[in-house]
C-alpha cells in the first residue's frame, strides 16, 4: 500500500482558509485539528474569566481576546492558545494586528493558557519550547484529565496544571495538583486552585 504525502501548507495559506475556524492550528506546515471537547471548553472558558477578574482588579492594561492566533515568525507554524492574555500597549508594535488577530511578536504575550486534549504531546513539548523561543513570561499547561506523560506529571498520573515561569532564557515549572493555590508571576494576588479549575470541566458544577 503506497501511502499518499502528506500535503503541508503555509501559514499564509492557513491564515486565509482556518483563521476564524476555532478546530485546526498549524505546526510546521501541517494541519493540526484539535479535537476540542466540551469539558474541555468549560476550562478554558473558567480560567478566561478568572484571568479577566484579576485584570479588571489589577487595573492592568491586559485583555483576552475572543479569537487569536500566534504567528511565529519564519516558521509555518501558527497556534490557537485556548487562553492568551495581551498587553494592550504592545499592539502598535504588531504588523498584522490592525487586519486580523495575529501576534507575531512575544513581547505582546502575557500569558498563554493550554488545556491539555489527547494531542497533549505538542502543549508539553513542542508548545513549551516555541514559547520560551517567543520569550512569552508564563505558560500554563491545564492537565484537567492527567493525560500527560509521566515524565511530565509524575506517577501516578492525576489531574495536575503546570505553570511554567520564564527565567532567562528557559521555562522554571512548578506543578499544582488538588487544593494547591496557583503561584503566578503575572498575577501574583491570584486567589486560584488547581481544583477549581479541574472542577469546572464537570457539568452543572458551580465555582466561586
Amino acid at each position: 500500500m503506497i501511502q499518499s504525502p502528506l500535503k503541508l501548507i503555509s501559514v499564509d495559506e492557513f491564515i486565509t482558509r482556518y483563521g476564524d475556524d476555532n478546530r485546526y492550528e498549524l505546526i510546521d506546515g501541517e494541519l493540526i485539528e484539535m479535537e476540542p471537547t466540551g469539558p474541555h471548553e468549560q476550562v478554558a472558558s473558567y480560567v478566561g474569566r478568572k484571568l479577566n477578574v484579576e485584570i479588571d482588579r489589577q487595573d492592568t492594561p491586559y485583555f483576552i481576546p475572543h479569537r487569536c492566533l500566534i504567528k511565529l515568525l519564519g516558521t509555518d507554524t501558527a497556534f490557537r492558545p485556548d487562553v492568551i492574555v495581551l498587553d494592550q500597549t504592545r499592539l502598535i508594535h504588531e504588523p498584522l494586528w490592525q487586519q486580523e488577530p495575529v501576534i507575531t511578536l512575544g513581547s505582546t504575550i502575557k500569558l498563554v493558557a493550554e488545556v491539555v486534549s489527547t494531542n497533549w504531546q505538542n502543549d508539553y513539548a513542542r508548545k513549551l519550547e516555541d514559547y520560551a523561543i517567543l520569550e512569552i513570561p508564563e505558560y500554563w499547561i491545564v492537565d484537567y484529565l492527567g493525560i500527560g506523560g509521566r515524565e511530565y506529571i509524575g506517577k501516578p498520573k492525576q489531574p495536575t496544571l503546570t505553570i511554567c515561569t520564564l527565567v532567562e532564557d528557559e521555562y522554571q515549572k512548578q506543578l499544582f495538583r488538588s487544593d494547591d493555590l496557583l503561584v503566578s508571576s503575572i498575577f501574583p494576588e491570584l486567589q486560584l486552585t488547581a481544583q477549581q479549575i479541574f472542577n469546572s470541566s464537570t457539568s452543572g458544577n458551580v465555582n466561586a
